[in-house]
Formats: C-alpha cells, sequence, structure tokens
C-alpha cells in the first residue's frame, strides 16, 4: 500500500511538473510537450496533478479534446480510488 502511495505520488508530481514546464514552453516559443505524453502521464496516475496544473498554470482548460479526456481520466481514477478504498 505504501509502494502505491509513493507511486502515485511520483505519477502526480511528474504530471504537474510537465503541465508547468509544458506552460513555460508554449509562453517562450519553444518545442511542446506532445498532448498524447501529458495524457499519458495522467493516465499512469498522474491524473490528479495534471487537472491541478491545469487550473494552477491556466494550461489547456480549452483545448478539446484534451481537456474533457483529462477530465475522463481524472473521474476515472477517482472511481477507481474509492472502489480499492472500499474494498481495503
Amino acid at each position: 500500500m505504501i509502494a502505491a502511495l509513493g507511486y502515485l505520488a511520483l505519477a502526480n508530481l511528474a504530471a504537474f511538473a510537465a503541465m508547468g514546464w509544458d506552460k513555460s514552453c508554449a509562453r517562450r516559443g519553444e518545442r511542446r510537450i506532445p498532448e498524447r505524453a501529458l495524457l499519458t502521464l495522467a493516465l499512469a496516475g498522474g491524473g490528479l496533478g495534471a487537472a491541478l496544473a491545469q487550473q494552477v498554470f491556466r494550461h489547456k482548460t480549452r483545448k478539446q479534446p484534451f481537456a474533457g479526456a483529462l477530465l475522463a481520466i481524472l473521474i476515472a481514477q477517482l472511481v477507481l480510488a474509492l472502489f480499492w478504498l472500499n474494498q481495503a
């Protein structure tokens, strides 16, 4: 259980940092992180970190289908977390 929580903490930190870095690159006109990579980080357990970064950095909040896909990932992860907690 502790290993799973550690993994989720790292996954969310990585997703948050990647979204922040991508926003910084966008402002500077530099090469960006592909949306697929950002969504993969979210899907790998970093959904909450990516969604938080989306609001903190005001990044990709209106970009569809990215925002919708991120929301779907976050909802699915929250449902799985609730299911997992009820099983424990």
